[in-house]
């Protein structure tokens, strides 16, 4: 490949993209089931509870993406990945395009399904490709970068969408986004070199018995559901009524919710995945979840911490902000810091797993290995959050994330005895 340099913005800025259309939704998840106002259904004689259709919101995306992963990685590791991103970059744009004319759950749910069929092929094609272009002493930072140009992208996305939301209503969210995925459809076109790695067969099967993936599987099919639980209903948590367990707070203040984790995500990836390509993958995988876990339980004492210290005010554009709010923001903050040390560790060990058998392949079963626990959280979190309470999503979700840390330990010094954490 001739400029890998100009190669990496183009994956970069196609990391952003996607990283502004999801976040996008994340954001909005809690004005959508406000507008949506979704109500306990029966279909075919069985009832559906409200909070499982709100669940749904999320685990439509999520559904879709499962079923995508394998089709789509094994595309990309049997044909040009160039190719294979280019075409879910045009599927992505015009998906986004349908979003204003959501007038129903129902409707929501399905559009929402085929942005995950999207946002799994965007991102997999260009974690594969950041993986096979960078040189294996450098595999983590450049991971790591691109997973920065998508926080950035979170950030703004975040940000621009609870002003704009706050301001015009949701379309014009929307005409940004699709604008943006435009905009890196002709990036990749233009600067992105045809890949010519092919992999013959069906390069799944070696992977899935490999012995240092089978074993970080231990901690992320549990840490899928604490990440799904806790990333998904802080912002949920954020702008949901009182009456239903939330803040109530406006869709800039939401939004600045999900901007502190984010941000704080963005700063420290390329640091940590530098340090995980020197120092090895293994103890920032542990370490990361396990923080994650910690944080996320502490999560209710918002309340309580904002209180004690008196953090509730009103103010010019955010509005009036209870005490919890600014403990809420702070906890998204180290949510970002935790999570920074896992996941460049994490994705640059699939790659280097990958090099040579399949690296779409082996980020495609990241990517399933993830999918049950990110499929099922949405709802069990819609049911906690209405059956028993908002703080039970995240208690529920820390207690994963540490048994999943915890596991993910205790494989590794059954194989390797003491100094476990310095064996890879």
């Amino acid at each position: 490949m001739d400029d890998d340099r100009l190669q990496f913005w183009a994956l970069y800025l196609t990391r952003f993209a996607q990283g502004f259309g999801f976040i996008s939704l994340i954001t909005l998840l809690g004005p959508y089931i406000t507008e949506l106002d979704p109500q306990a259904t029966t279909i075919l004689g069985v009832t559906i509870s409200a909070g499982l259709i709100i669940g749904m919101f999320t685990t439509g995306f999520t559904l879709a993406q499962t079923v995508a992963v394998v089709p789509l990685a094994w595309a990309g590791d049997r044909y040009d990945k160039r190719t294979v991103l280019l075409i879910v970059l045009a599927l992505g744009t015009a998906i986004y395009a349908l979003f204003p004319m959501v007038d129903s759950s129902a409707s929501f749910i399905a559009i929402r399904g085929l942005q995950g069929i999207a946002v799994t092929g965007a991102g997999l094609m260009s974690l594969s490709l950041v993986g096979q272009i960078a040189d294996v002493g450098s595999r983590a930072n450049a991971i790591g970068k691109a997973n920065a140009a998508s926080f950035a992208a979170s950030i703004l996305g975040s940000g621009s969408a609870g002003v704009i939301y706050d301001a015009f209503g949701f379309a014009p969210v929307f005409y940004i986004i699709v604008a943006m995925m435009a905009g890196a459809w002709l990036g990749v076109y233009t600067f992105l070199e045809p890949d010519e790695t092919r992999i013959e067969g069906f390069p799944f099967t070696d992977l899935a018995v490999n012995r240092k993936i089978a074993t970080i599987a231990g901690f992320r099919a549990q840490y899928a559901v604490a990440v799904t639980l806790v990333r998904t209903w802080v912002p949920i948590y954020a702008g949901v009524s009182v009456a239903e367990g939330g803040l109530a707070v406006s869709g800039l203040a939401i939004s600045l919710t999900v901007i502190a984790e984010k941000f704080t995500n963005m700063l420290c990836q390329p640091v940590t995945g530098r340090l995980s390509d020197r120092a090895g993958r293994s103890a920032f995988v542990f370490a990361g979840g396990g923080a994650y876990g910690l944080i996320a339980i502490a999560i209710p004492s918002a309340t309580w911490i904002g209180t004690a210290i008196g953090t509730e005010v009103t103010l010019p554009l955010l509005g009036s902000l209870p005490a919890a709010y600014f403990p809420l923001v702070f906890f998204s903050g180290l949510l970002g810091i935790a999570d920074a040390f896992r996941e460049p560790a994490s994705m640059a060990l699939f790659a280097d797993e990958g090099a040579g058998e399949g690296v779409a392949s082996s980020f495609g079963i990241r990517e399933l290995i993830w999918r049950p626990g990110s499929v099922g959280a949405p709802l069990l979190g819609g049911w906690l959050m209405t059956a028993v309470g908002m703080d039970w999503v995240f208690f529920v979700g820390g207690a994963f994330a540490l048994t999943g840390a915890g596991a993910f330990l205790a494989i590794l010094v059954w194989d390797h005895g003491a100094g476990a954490l310095q064996e890879w």
